[in-house]
């Protein structure tokens, strides 16, 4: 069983999307092993995006994740399970996403782009480690 994490982001929540989009994962045959609606505050943001700590857009990423709770959820399925979830969100630019990902159906800008998915197993393993600690 691979892992991966998923947080459907404030905008997300906000336009009521959440359930379609674990909805799709589960269609897809994956399985949610832990969910929870939280309002994630600058410092557990600075741990999981701590390679993009002082680039020119971070604050104004921080101050997006930290608007309004996000869905924070672990993920569970075959090998690789991260490259299904991200296939699935399609690329971060919702205009070039094709139809039929996340992304290509909900997404309007790029800077506000719905879902975030864990790049690799060993960023899942460190990102789920941040969100949920008791599961590693």
């Amino acid at each position: 069983m691979s892992r991966t994490l998923v947080i459907c982001k404030p905008d997300a929540v906000e336009r009521g999307l959440v359930g379609e989009i674990l909805g799709r994962f589960e269609r897809k045959g994956l399985r949610i092993a832990a969910a929870e609606l939280r309002l994630l505050d600058a410092e557990l943001l600075g741990r999981h995006y701590e390679e993009h700590v002082g680039k020119g857009f971070y604050d104004d990423l921080v101050a997006f994740m930290s608007r309004s709770p996000a869905l924070v959820a672990v993920i569970e399925g075959p090998e690789d399970t991260f490259a299904v979830v991200r296939s699935m969100m399609g690329p971060t630019n919702p205009a070039s996403a094709p139809s039929g990902t996340i992304r290509g159906d909900f997404g309007t800008i790029t800077t506000e782009n719905l879902v975030h998915g864990s790049d690799s197993n060993e960023s899942a393993e460190r990102e789920i480690a941040i969100f949920f600690p008791g599961l590693v």
